[in-house]
């Protein structure tokens, strides 16, 4: 069965594979192999500017990062033939490589190809290089558009007063921009914190001592050539490792984002509430089907959707966060295929990130249900009478309103009224308190 959208087995690639197209750039086995082409040239790059003897300065720099820039499918099929006699990823990419070189006159420097790495100098290089430039590229512009638009809304309703919910009772009243407000502090302290964790990569040799470099040339000065060329690429460099990155940082990054999609879930169902409250309506999108059976349903599809699919990413982040610094002595091979899926949980966000958003377009205010939310609610004033009557030494104020409030009766406009008209206070009190409704009682 030839692969594609209707046959692929995950619904990344299937059912929301234009949702997450753009990151086959990064984590596909193509990209992969690619981005290994890329660090192992840039590698060898960097050691013909040490002036070493053996190797001479490499003339046309740019012609070597050809190979990667111009990297075709069938490259990488090639380089997964040769996989098949070296059972090896890694080290049929280093024989790929030489066999460009070979073919183009260099054949002279190809035993400087992978010059004293392991392969998880590579891999632990290209995958936080995927990572890096997916998230700058893709992902991260993706959190600030939700980013941004909750900030947009939050301004538009920032008079909105509205009817808390603690418990899922009625509460002091808030502001619907307010609220919404909460959520962006959220998410930009987060996001903050994601942007500010250093992208790790490891590169050390075999068991993270450069044994093999320094071997091979003792005056040169490694460890800083390993620094550099790790910031090169625009990540810094763990030391001292094993023979594979720890990964501490990579983890730190998985749960920042893992922290940021839970804020985001905590979103979809507020909103969720809110639209099966009558807060919100939705736009009716032409042709649209609710349900099969019920004409009439407008269902909050894109925020269930969104929720859904940040359950999954988390679900992934969570186990690479916690399986991948974990490593029998110098290393095993369980991050190996661990960390082929970091683009899963991103996909999956991607997915969410685009749902929210619709999600959030198709939003209608609806005023009149808040209005008469609170119309409802006069209870939620007892709190701001009984304050003041604190403030005037009244006798016993919250016993007094507990006992108004608690009769199991509605409290209504009127009712409130009685009770303030029967206080033993000024007049110029009483006008103070008259003046108290749900919709203006919305605090700072």
């Amino acid at each position: 069965m030839e692969l594609n959208p209707l046959t692929a087995v995950s619904p990344i690639d299937g059912r929301y594979a234009g949702k997450t197209a753009a990151l086959r750039n990064y984590f596909s086995e193509f990209a992969l192999i690619k981005n290994r082409t890329r660090v192992e040239i840039e590698y060898l790059i960097a050691l013909g500017r040490l002036g070493l003897k053996q190797l001479g300065t490499i003339e046309n720099p740019e012609s070597l990062r050809s190979i990667y820039k111009d990297f075709t499918t069938e490259d990488a099929q090639r380089v997964k033939d040769i996989e098949k006699t070296t059972n090896h990823d890694v080290k049929a990419v280093e024989y790929f490589i030489k066999e460009k070189l070979e073919s183009s006159g260099l054949g002279r420097i190809k035993e400087f190809v992978h010059f004293g790495l392991t392969s998880q100098d590579i891999n632990n290089t290209a995958f936080p290089l995927a990572l890096k430039e997916a998230m700058e590229e893709v992902v991260c512009p993706e959190m600030e558009r939700i980013i941004n638009e909750l900030e947009t809304r939050a301004e538009e309703w920032k008079d909105i007063p509205m009817l808390a919910h603690t418990h899922g009772q009625p509460a002091s009243p808030t502001r619907l921009g307010k609220e919404i407000e909460v959520f962006v502090s959220r998410l930009k302290e987060q996001y903050s914190q994601l942007r500010a964790i250093p992208m790790p990569a490891k590169f050390g040799g075999a068991t993270g001592n450069m044994n093999a470099h320094k071997v091979a040339f003792p005056e040169t000065d490694w460890k800083t050539f390993a620094d550099d060329f790790v910031k090169g690429l625009g990540m810094k460099r763990s030391h001292p490792t094993t023979q594979i990155e720890h990964y501490d940082n990579l983890a730190a990054i998985f749960d920042a984002f893992r922290r940021f999609n839970t804020i985001l879930i905590d979103l979809c169902r507020d909103f969720w509430t809110y639209i099966s409250m009558e807060y919100f309506k939705q736009k009716i999108v032409k042709g649209e089907v609710g349900s099969s059976a019920m004409p009439h349903k407008v269902n909050p599809i894109d925020f269930e959707n969104a929720e859904g699919n940040l359950g999954m990413a988390d679900a992934v982040f969570t186990h690479l966060s916690m399986k991948l610094p974990v490593s029998r002595l110098q290393r095993d091979l369980t991050d190996s295929t661990v960390i082929r899926n970091i683009g899963v949980p991103l996909a999956h966000s991607m997915i969410a990130y685009g749902s929210l958003l619709k999600g959030l377009g198709k939003l209608l205010l609806n005023e009149d249900a808040l209005r008469n939310d609170l119309e409802n609610n006069w209870a939620v004033v007892a709190e701001a009478i009984q304050t003041i009557l604190r403030r005037e030494s009244y006798p016993n104020p919250y016993e007094a309103l507990k006992a108004l409030t608690r009769t199991g009766e509605h409290i209504s406009r009127e009712s409130m009224a009685r009770f303030i008209n029967s206080l033993e206070v000024s007049d110029a009190v009483k006008a103070e308190l008259r003046a108290i409704t749900p919709m203006n009682y919305t605090g700072l």
